[in-house]
């Protein structure tokens, strides 16, 4: 049986500010297994980029239950939550989040200032993960010298390099134009094709949610039963077609290292 990655239960979450009272996600149960890639799809106020951030342990439920990765989330105090996150999560924003004065590869290296790995080591596997996503000539290059393509491209590389177990994706083609979302979205295709990764994305685009192995639907922060679309949607051109499941596991790092080594 596989492997759950992301598991809730009842997972609700609610903001109250002086008299407004706004239920962002309410009672959702949903399961990742490993090697799935799912995309979260629904309109703007749907409560997927909530459940996304919930799952990558940058908000807190207000009840229900959350475990990720076997952990249970709830318990962990904010620096424990902060150690997890770098050890296990990688995360794509839609913005890229680049450092506009640091080179590509040192935008990737980021993550790994907080692991044990040695200056060199840093330097070998953040040239790899940037080799990995088509970017092995423009290590060197500022981000205002690279497309918006090759940005998120580098964003990808930086959420990669510490071998996560789990990427989370919050409309990572947002800001780009079709050309380089189809670039970014193969990237992550073959992130989870070749090397078995499991990958949550928010996204609005069917285009982008047909690289998925599922696909899932939120309104008004309810999860939809699979299959079932937003009402808004439903006489509108939002039906797609679901990418075939994928099994295929390969270890990220020496997978990588060895393509690396080969181009």
């Amino acid at each position: 049986m596989t492997e759950p990655v992301v598991e809730t239960r009842q997972l609700t979450r609610e903001y109250i500010r002086d008299e407004f009272h706004v239920i962002a996600l309410k009672e959702v149960d949903i399961t990742v297994k490993r090697g799935e890639f799912v995309a979260l799809m629904g309109p703007s106020g749907s409560g997927k980029s909530t459940l996304l951030h919930l799952v990558a342990a940058m908000d807190r439920p207000t009840s229900g239950e959350i475990r990720v990765l076997g952990e249970d989330l709830r318990r962990l105090s904010d620096r424990a939550l902060a150690r997890w996150r770098n050890e296990h999560v990688g995360f794509i924003f839609q913005s890229f989040n680049l450092i506009p004065v640091m080179t590509a590869i040192e935008n990737v290296e980021l993550p790994l200032k907080l692991t044990n790995l040695k200056k060199s080591e840093q330097r070998e596997h953040a040239a790899t993960a940037l080799k990995l996503v088509g970017l092995g000539e423009r290590l060197k290059h500022l981000p205002r010298q690279l497309s918006g393509g090759q940005e998120q491209r580098v964003a990808i590389a930086r959420a990669i390099v510490t071998d996560p177990d789990l990427i989370l994706a919050d409309e990572p083609t947002g800001n780009l134009d079709a050309a380089s979302a189809q670039e970014a979205l193969a990237v992550l295709a073959r992130l989870n094709h070749e090397y078995g990764k499991t990958i949550v994305m928010v996204t609005h685009d069917p285009n982008a949610a047909r690289y998925a192995s599922k696909i899932r639907h939120l309104e008004k922060g309810i999860l939809l039963r699979e299959g079932m679309l937003p009402d808004e949607w439903i006489d509108s051109n939002q039906a797609m077609t679901l990418s075939p499941g994928i099994t295929h596991k390969k270890d990220w790092h020496q997978g990588a290292t060895r393509q690396a080594s080969s181009s």
